[in-house]
Parts: structure tokens; C-alpha cells; sequence
């Protein structure tokens, strides 16, 4: 039987369209799915929001997002309801992890409610999910206890430096690192861990932040991630020389610190992990390198993402969703949900990191979906 394979660039895409009778379906969808790429369905990245209250250039540009952006009316937004269906229907498929992004997921109100009844869901094989949440920390010192309480394992903070002068040219709202380093400080404390952190390193802005950033984490147990600034969306002004490749940040880092490769944690991990050690032998730590620019690692990607009004985008760099809202809110079956999953992770063939700067992955760059849209 002849595979259908659906190109991400269309600009539009119904799910009727999906035949089950035109695409290889597996003979139990409780085993799982996989893609064009025999790559599994593991991880989903659901976006409960499209607001932030930061203005990161890389995400979220004032110049863009200004007072008359138009934000998703809120009855275009997935109930946490239908969050919680979709959750269960993709659970059933595989997935083993769900992160919460945004936006700010922290803004969405009554957040705990949605992250209580995600902690009820159990794998296939009957354990908990890994339930975590990315955040800028803005909220976090105020809302990490009840996050934690409603069943919340772990965060993700992101923080672009400790100068607060860089930090508020990359936030662009005057925020202070002082108020995130406290909102960290609380969710160790009260055990969201393993805390990791991640920086987006851009060369003209905070370059130089990288050694700083690491000798503040090492010996905290917290991991440090470093992120190359990716060409997400169109609104960012990408440029390929803003870019710090992973091995320009490993050679700047080695003139401090004894560094050594440490093997992955799991299959599909975004980051090579390394070990830190201070020359002074002041601790030790861990940091990360996410290189979707210069070294892609789209061959083993799990991961899919469901934006803040329903649509689920099976790459960060898509330009195409599929309407899933609409299926929830005309009575679709649990059975029909999972088969439309299925189908399309079937026709998977998304690697865009290893084909950037080819025409087949730039010609549509324009259209691709915001960061901000569907998280990081």
C-alpha cells in the first residue's frame, strides 16, 4: 500500500482530506505511531496561550506585538476541557510527555486546574507522565507552589543573561533578573527539579553572558541549556550571523572550565548534555547545547505541538496545522481523534533543521507559524 505524504508548505489543509484507505495506518494504534521516519510520538508541546507579557526579539517583537497586535479572541482557544481530550486521545498513541508552553502559560488563568487533570493521565504502561512547564519566571515565585501542589513535576525557565542590562534588551519590558532568579530559587526549593534553564544566544546582544550564566549554575543542580537563536517565524529578523554555533560556545566555555560529552538521557533529547567542572574545582554541573541550526538533530524528533486555538504542527518550523478544535467542537469520537493523529504522524516527513538553507526548506519561510503560536 502506497503511503500519502502531506508537504508541510500547503497553505491550507483539511483533515477530511486524510483517506484512511490512501495512508498505512499501524494494525494497533495502542502500539504507538510512527513517521515517514520510523520516528515514535512521545513528546507534545500544548500551547495554552498566545500572550506574553515579555517582548523577547526572538519570539515576541515589540516592533510586531505592539498595543494594537490582535491576540486570540478567548473562545478561539482550546478549553481546558478539549485540552485534556486531545491529551488522553494523544496519550494513547504513545506520547509519554507533555510540556505546557505559550506565550506565557503562566498567564493562562486557572492553570493548576488543567495541569491537576493532566497528572491523572498514565502512559500506556501505566506510569505518570512527565508533566513540565516552560516559563519565563516572571510569575513563577507566586504560582510555584500551587503548580507544584496541582501535580506539576518539573520547569523550564527561560533566562537570556544575569547583566540586567542585557537581560532587559532581550526581555525589551525592563524585567529584572533579580524577579526571575527568585522565581527559580523557589521552584528548587520546593522540589519542580530538575530545574533546567535555557538561554538563546544571540552574538550582537548577550555573547557574553555565556560564562557568567555558567559559573551562577554550576554546583546548583540545576542545567544550564544553551539555544542557537533560530529562524522561527518571520517576525524575529533572523540573520545567519547573529547565530553562535554550539561548538563556538564549547571552545569559548573550555578556556574556564573542564568540559566532557555525557551520553543522552533518552531518545529524542533536543540537547548534547556535557559535564562542567570549574578549573578551581569549585563544583560541578551540567549544561546542555541545542544546535537545530548548525548541527540538526531532526533524525530522531518525537515531538509534536498543538497551538493555543487547536491546530497541531508536527515541526517548530511548520507553516501548515491541522484543525483538531473544530473536530472537538463537532462531537468527533475518541476513536476518530486518535485515527486523524494517527494518519497524520503517519505522513510525517518534516525535517526542515537539515534541509535549512536548501529552496525546499525556505521558499515558504514567510509563512511560517510564530514561536510565540505554538511554543518553543
Amino acid at each position: 500500500m502506497t503511503r500519502k505524504f502531506i508537504p508541510i508548505n500547503q497553505d491550507s489543509f483539511d483533515l477530511e482530506d486524510l483517506d484512511s484507505s490512501s495512508i498505512a495506518l499501524p494494525q494497533n494504534l495502542l502500539n504507538g505511531v510512527k513517521d515517514q521516519f520510523n520516528r515514535p510520538l512521545k513528546d507534545l508541546r500544548i500551547s495554552v496561550t498566545d500572550r506574553c507579557n515579555f517582548r523577547c526579539t526572538y519570539c515576541m517583537p515589540k516592533e510586531v506585538f505592539d498595543s494594537n497586535y490582535q491576540y486570540l479572541p478567548h473562545s478561539h482557544l482550546l478549553s481546558f476541557e478539549e485540552i485534556i481530550k486531545l491529551a488522553k486521545n494523544f496519550v494513547q498513541l504513545g506520547v509519554q510527555k507533555i510540556r505546557l508552553t505559550g506565550g506565557e502559560p503562566l498567564l493562562r488563568k486557572n492553570i493548576e486546574f488543567l495541569i491537576e487533570q493532566l497528572a491523572k493521565i498514565k502512559t500506556l504502561g501505566g506510569s505518570d507522565l512527565d508533566l513540565t512547564l516552560t516559563t519565563n519566571g516572571s510569575l513563577l515565585e507566586r504560582k510555584a507552589q500551587s503548580l507544584k501542589d496541582a501535580g506539576l513535576k518539573r520547569v523550564t525557565v527561560s533566562l537570556d543573561g544575569l547583566n540586567d542590562d542585557v537581560f532587559k534588551r532581550m526581555n525589551d519590558v525592563d524585567f529584572a533578573v533579580s524577579d526571575v532568579l527568585k522565581g527559580i530559587d523557589k521552584a528548587v526549593q520546593i522540589g519542580l527539579a530538575p530545574l533546567k534553564v535555557n538561554m538563546v544566544v544571540k552574538r550582537s546582544v548577550n555573547l557574553l553572558e555565556i560564562t557568567p550564566m555558567t559559573s551562577y549554575f554550576i554546583g546548583t543542580g540545576i542545567t544550564l541549556r544553551f539555544i542557537e537563536y533560530m529562524d522561527v517565524g518571520a517576525t524575529n529578523g533572523w540573520k545567519m550571523d547573529e547565530v553562535v554555533s554550539s561548538s563556538e560556545i564549547i571552545n569559548l566555555l573550555s578556556s574556564e572550565f573542564e568540559i566532557k560529552s555525557l551520553p543522552p538521557s533518552s531518545i529524542g533529547e533536543t540537547a548534547k548534555r556535557y559535564s562542567v567542572l570549574g578549573k578551581n574545582k569549585q563544583g560541578t554541573g551540567e549544561i546542555g547545547l541545542i544546535s537545530s541550526v548548525s548541527q540538526a538533530f531532526c533524525g530522531d524528533c518525537n515531538r509534536a505541538r498543538l497551538s493555543t486555538e487547536g491546530k497541531l504542527y508536527m515541526c517548530l518550523f511548520a507553516s501548515t496545522g491541522f484543525d483538531f478544535r473544530g473536530l472537538l467542537r463537532g462531537g468527533a469520537s475518541d476513536e476518530l481523534i486518535m485515527q486523524k493523529i494517527a494518519q497524520i504522524w503517519g505522513s510525517r516527513n518534516d525535517r526542515y533543521s537539515e534541509l535549512r538553507g536548501q529552496n525546499e526548506s525556505r521558499e515558504n519561510s514567510a509563512k511560517k507559524v510564530e514561536m510565540s503560536y505554538i511554543g518553543g
